[in-house]
């Protein structure tokens, strides 16, 4: 068994609370129990589990699990702490909001042999599973992602750090890409952002992502996809599985921490992970430039 502690009480740590207390039945994520809970505000109990002191969570022998849930700003910082701890860590993305903290991030857990897991519940969505799918063999001509969303929080970064599930979807659906150009467009009173980085693909496709954010603006994603044989411009509705994406996701870490993902697997997640954060860090110091 794997005593677990969860940091950080926004939506994630509470599905991450969840699915710990009732795990998939017959599956890895049995072998997590949950020992308490850690959050800056004085709670209590949740969902039945004890609020512990984050000093407690460090040090208490019954744990070897950390899953980190806080705001992405303290990602870096609460990794380090757990890692040096010698206990595995489970982290919501981005796991740092640089790229060079991330590489030394990773060779730290190697280092200790201890697992470091970063959540990416946005390539186990039904939607793009079946939009994987459905352009698998198919050559991309030009292509462009548009986000939409609410204003972003201070403590969540970048915007290229903080949308990095989008160049997520772009690397897993098209492989290593390079960024040509990148510009950034904000009206801080107005609360209004607009990022937008264009990506040439191995075969010097074009690839474009738009990251807007403004107060009232509808969180939404829109695709224009241009293949060689046909072009998508909508997002496929694929069909949702009984297992949700979180569980899916303890899953998976589960698997790690049992040593059941071959390693040709791993290395192939470690390398698209620090390829996003690089591409993130690239599109960063592109949009300084832009900046007034």
């Amino acid at each position: 068994m794997f005593g677990s502690v969860v940091i950080g009480l926004g939506m994630a740590g509470n599905a991450r609370i969840r699915d710990l207390l009732a795990p998939l039945e017959s599956s890895v994520a049995e072998k997590f129990t949950i020992k308490g809970v850690v959050s800056r505000r004085t709670v209590g109990d949740t969902q039945g589990v004890p609020q512990i002191p984050l000093e407690e969570a460090l040090c208490r022998s019954d744990i070897q699990v950390a899953f980190v849930c806080t705001e992405n700003a303290s990602h870096e910082e609460h990794i380090r702490r757990f890692l040096e701890e010698g206990m595995h860590v489970c982290v919501e993305y981005p796991m740092a909001l640089s790229y060079t903290s991330a590489v030394d991030l990773w060779d730290l857990a190697q280092e200790k042999g201890l697992v470091l897991h970063e959540e990416h519940i946005e390539l186990l969505t039904p939607d793009f599973k079946q939009l994987k799918k459905d352009i698998a063999g198919k050559t991309l001509e030009e292509g462009t992602l548009h986000f939409t969303g609410g204003p972003l929080r201070p403590d969540f970064g970048f915007p290229s750090f903080a949308g990095i599930a989008r160049l997520t979807w772009l690397v897993d659906l098209f492989g290593e890409l390079t960024v040509k150009v990148a510009t950034i467009v904000e009206d801080v009173e107005r609360k209004q952002m607009k990022l937008t980085a264009h990506f040439l693909t191995k075969d010097q496709k074009p690839l474009t992502w738009i990251e807007e954010r403004a107060e009232g603006l509808g969180r939404g994603k829109r695709v224009h996809l241009r293949f060689d044989s046909c072009t998508v411009t909508e997002l496929p509705a694929g069909q949702r599985g009984a297992v949700g994406l979180f569980m899916q996701d303890l899953v998976l870490f589960g698997r790690k921490l049992q040593g059941d993902v071959p390693p040709g697997e791993l290395q192939a997640e470690r390398a698209r992970i620090l390829h996003c954060l690089k591409l993130a860090d690239s599109i960063r110091q592109m949009c300084h430039g832009s900046l007034p």
